[in-house]
């Protein structure tokens, strides 16, 4: 019997498995991942009541992204966890609007930073030619090496293996590296990758927060959770 290549990515990833890459080859984007549950010992960060558990960027106050039907919606300001992470596994849901009027940078844009300091683009860069600030990239160092995004108004995933840089006498030895998988198809395989701009100010090699980008557009989020990796 043939299984499905969504299927298979679904149970690699909901199996609890190191790697996120896909069993298979799929060359197009797909719903594996798409509401799938956090495995034992991991963190919801977000489960669709409401945003206890993240503050603003800046830390003095609570978060104040409206939700609704299970959603949180970009606005007021840039939203970062209380807790912060090492090594992790993410899973995350993303809905970018429709916004035909928009160009570039304008149309649907958000940012997820991994421990705070690298920027996993949010975009709709749907059909394009991808470069290394469309959706999928880690902001102006990564290109993806596929367009899997998914056209707007529907729900996308990210599931993300972080490992933090490491350090020996307060300099960094080993760069931080990231796998992404984008709708069921690796975008990204274990790649080192540097600190971005506008991220939550935590060095290199130390644990941080996962920070949502408020770039002015309604991006929705749902379903997000963590499971923390043994360093």
């Amino acid at each position: 019997m043939t299984i499905p290549a969504s299927q298979t990515c679904l149970a690699l990833f909901t199996l609890g498995a190191l790697s996120l890459a896909p069993l298979s080859t799929a060359d197009e984007p797909n719903d594996a991942t798409l509401g799938a549950k956090p495995p034992e010992g991991a963190v919801v960060l977000f489960g669709g009541k409401d945003v206890a558990g993240w503050v603003k960027k800046d830390g003095k106050g609570p978060a104040e992204w409206p939700v609704k039907d299970g959603v949180m919606t970009v606005g007021h300001g840039d939203i970062k966890t209380t807790e912060q992470f090492g090594d992790f596994k993410l899973h995350l849901e993303f809905n970018i609007p429709y916004m035909p009027k928009a160009h570039g940078q304008g149309r649907g844009n958000s940012g997820v930073y991994l421990a705070g300091a690298y920027e996993l683009q949010v975009l709709d860069s749907y059909g394009l030619k991808i470069q290394n600030n469309d959706c999928g990239a880690i902001y102006l160092q990564i290109v993806p090496s596929v367009n899997a995004c998914k056209p707007p108004l529907r729900w996308q995933t990210y599931d993300v293996l972080f490992h933090k840089a490491k350090l020996e006498g307060g300099k960094v030895v080993k760069k931080a590296r990231v796998t992404v998988v984008q709708n069921g198809i690796e975008i990204i395989k274990d790649r080192e990758i540097s600190p971005t701009p506008g991220g939550a100010g935590v060095k290199e090699g130390e644990d941080g927060p996962l920070l949502l980008q408020d770039h002015g557009n309604a991006v929705e989020y749902r379903n997000i959770w963590i499971k923390r990796l043994d360093s």
